[in-house]
């Protein structure tokens, strides 16, 4: 019963030992002539005038959880809108109490002001 797990640890093995090679292989094979222009972040090519370590607003990542959160919730609607032949009135019924729940949910975050930047 054990040995049927030994691809998978095969499998972790090496790809660890993988990405061990390539950070070694890049860190000897890689140029090694810093200097202060090299070391600044720059970030679209402009040098920055602000410390990159300034901090952000929470709104910021709270908008940003609530589309990654809403955008994967969007992706369960690509299977089912394949398989909508198959799945007839009952899919149809399951697509509208997943869509009803997602859009409570919307609604939810939106009365709470979670859109709102002031």
């Amino acid at each position: 019963m054990v040995i049927d797990y030994l691809p998978i640890l095969i499998l972790i093995v090496v790809a660890f030992l993988f990405a061990a090679f390539i950070l070694v292989l890049t860190w000897v094979l890689g140029p090694k002539r810093p200097n202060r222009a090299k070391n600044e972040p720059i970030e679209s090519g402009m040098i920055p005038f602000t410390s990159p370590r300034q901090r952000f607003s929470v709104q910021y990542y709270m908008v940003a959880m609530m589309f990654i959160l809403f955008d994967v919730e969007v992706i369960f609607l690509y299977p089912w809108a394949v398989k909508m032949g198959q799945l007839k009135w009952f899919g149809l019924a399951e697509m509208a109490v997943f869509l009803l729940i997602l859009l409570v949910g919307f609604f939810f975050v939106w009365k709470k002001g979670a859109f709102e930047w002031d």
